[in-house]
């Protein structure tokens, strides 16, 4: 893994969580030493060697584990216990592993015409997973089960592509349409159609609209735009988009998924193999560019969730053959 810190007193401090105890699923786990790192005082770039690390709950867990062959994933969540969801691209299947161990199995099988991309875990077990054709899901985390369905738009036009929970909505984002749909947190309810105005521009035929999280005040929404890479603030009320001023940075190209930890923002960067690090001003409406990490496993990640002092990605593998033999990892960087 490569860091490169170029405003170093602007760097985060995030808090640790403790690990809660669980129970593990099927398949293999892969364990092995605690990274080292070596520092470059000429150059303000970290260097560090990963390929394992000792977990904040004690023992040591891995860095890398193992999704079904042909799984397809883009999405990843994490909630307060130590298990990483993530859904398929091809069936709309969502796997679940143990951190602590890397073994994980099949949660929900999905089904014909299903996807998974974006996915959320909610404090009281629902997990709301954006469904690309239109549609938004909601499952019981623990038994897979489909709760409810909520069909945003039209199926067709529409691209469902990720997710946040502010508030007392699910917020989901349409990379294909000028609107973010907020379905109520629960199991009952009617959807919220916010129409994106201000400095939103909706280019045709490409991803606009991606990764989705909360202003640290609570009272808007941060997105990113993918192309032409742009991250933008919203007005939760009116859907008034302002576009975020980047400093050190020209632009946030190929933007995918988005975790924000107080104000500092971490924005995935999918084809670049890069999570640019920024700093957010009080308001949310300038973004001050702090580092960048990369790491030699890192393969088209697209979206991070964050468990104590890591950040976990999947590699969705987009510029590899999409086959059922194609293999896939999630991948853990410290932070």
């Amino acid at each position: 893994m490569t860091r490169s810190h170029p405003h170093p007193h602007l760097l985060p401090h995030p808090s640790r969580r403790a690990l809660l105890g669980g129970a593990a699923l099927t398949a293999f786990a892969l364990a092995t030493g605690a990274g080292a790192g070596t520092a470059n005082a000429a150059t303000g770039t970290k260097t560090a060697t990963t390929t394992g690390g000792a977990g904040a709950g004690g023992g040591t867990w891995p860095t890398e584990f193992p999704l079904p062959n042909g799984f397809l994933p883009e999405g990843i969540a994490i909630g307060r216990k130590p298990y990483a969801y993530m859904g398929s691209r091809a069936n709309g299947a969502i796997y679940r592993t143990d951190l602590r161990t890397g073994e994980g199995g099949i949660l929900f099988a999905g089904g014909t015409g299903l996807i998974a991309v974006g996915l959320k875990l909610d404090h009281d077990g629902l997990l709301y997973v954006a469904g690309n054709t239109g549609v938004a899901r909601t499952h019981d985390s623990r038994t897979g089960e489909v709760v409810a369905t909520h069909q945003l738009s039209e199926p067709t036009g529409h691209f469902i592509n990720d997710v946040t929970l502010l508030g007392d909505r699910a917020w989901f984002t349409d990379s294909r349409a000028a609107a973010l749909y907020g379905v109520p947190r629960g199991r009952t309810g009617t959807v919220k159609t916010l129409p994106l105005t201000g400095d939103w521009v909706q280019l045709p035929d490409v991803n606009n609209a991606n990764g989705i999280v909360g202003t640290p005040d609570g009272r808007a929404l941060i997105v990113v735009k993918s192309t032409p890479g742009e991250l933008y603030n919203v007005n939760l009320r009116t859907g008034h988009a302002t576009k975020i001023t980047l400093v050190g940075a020209t632009n946030v190209v190929n933007g995918d998924g988005l975790y924000r930890i107080g104000r500092t923002l971490y924005v995935v960067q999918n084809r670049l193999n890069l999570i640019s690090v920024f700093h957010l001003d009080a308001k949310a409406t300038t973004a001050t560019l702090t580092g960048t990490i990369t790491d030699p496993r890192f393969d088209v990640p697209t979206t991070a969730a964050r468990f104590a002092n890591r950040l976990y990605l999947v590699n969705a593998r987009f510029t590899s053959p999409q086959t059922p033999e194609t293999t896939f990892t999630g991948v853990a960087v410290p932070i």
